[in-house]
């Protein structure tokens, strides 16, 4: 269960770093409040995946999601450059988030 609340905190992370563009610098109150939640959302998610699954991991993972979401996004939002090589590097980070899934080991800590 931890995983998915990871891969939806990535999510909200996706949506929050997307919100600020929209939010033209804080000064959009429907935009900022929607970020702002999107941003307390994944931070929560965040911090309940991280009780099982390893900081460094989960962290690694959470940003892996976010930054290539972003990537896609603002290709397909706002027509930023599909170069290949951009794309390979994207498929880089994904093949490192599933690498980190498949060694990582679950924590007890509390």
């Amino acid at each position: 269960m931890a995983w998915i609340y990871l891969a939806v905190a990535g999510l909200f992370e996706c949506g929050w770093a997307i919100g600020i563009k929209y939010t033209e610098g804080f000064t959009k109150p429907v935009p900022t409040v929607l970020t702002i939640s999107a941003m307390a959302i994944s931070f929560w998610l965040l911090s309940i995946a991280m009780k099982t699954i390893p900081i460094g991991t989960a962290y690694a993972v959470w940003t892996g999601i976010g930054a290539v979401g972003v990537a896609l996004l603002g290709m397909l939002l706002f027509n930023e450059s599909k170069d290949m090589v951009r794309i390979f590097c994207l498929l880089l980070i994904v093949s490192g988030i599933i690498g980190l899934k498949l060694v990582s080991s679950p924590t007890t800590g509390s």
